[in-house]
């Protein structure tokens, strides 16, 4: 059992860097261990009791956080699967619940909010078919899906 101190300041420090915006768990623990001296005795243990406090808190979750985090990437900053499969991995996600999340996402309904919300005022790239292709590999789209984005474009021309 970790001190009663410690134990509060790092469930504090916690609940402060989640005060932003939701966290996975592998944030936390990443971000904790920068702010305290794991030398020291308990600390490590503190920080494993507070991520278990947290989740039994329903503060954090692997699930919830992959959701929100795909719901905002796909509202806000669209990025193809690819990417958002990376990102997810650096977040300290399961290989296997970002596989079942992404399953759910449909690129190709992203792609078109993104070029209706972004790419509809870049005329001159929407006008280069050859450039907003690689504009798109670039965002992490898979190319078969920009390929129907734009044949989409260019019936609509």
């Amino acid at each position: 059992m970790a001190d009663k101190d410690l134990l509060e300041k790092v469930y504090n420090r916690a609940l402060r860097f989640l005060a932003y915006r939701p966290r996975s768990p592998a944030e936390i623990e990443i971000y904790l261990s920068k702010k305290f001296d794991l030398q020291a005795a308990g600390v490590k243990l503190a920080i494993k009791q507070v991520l278990r406090r947290l989740k039994a808190q329903k503060l954090i979750s692997e699930v919830d956080f992959v959701d929100w985090w795909l719901e905002q990437r796909a509202q806000f900053r669209p990025k193809g699967k690819i990417i958002l499969k990376q990102e997810l991995r650096q977040k300290g996600i399961d290989r296997e619940l970002i596989e079942r999340a992404l399953a759910k996402v449909d690129e190709v309904d992203i792609l078109r909010g993104f070029y209706q919300s972004k790419l509809i005022r870049k005329q001159a790239l929407i006008k280069d078919q050859r450039r907003l292709g690689q504009y798109l590999l670039r965002r992490g789209f898979n190319w078969q899906n920009i390929k129907t984005l734009i044949d989409e474009i260019a019936k609509k021309a």
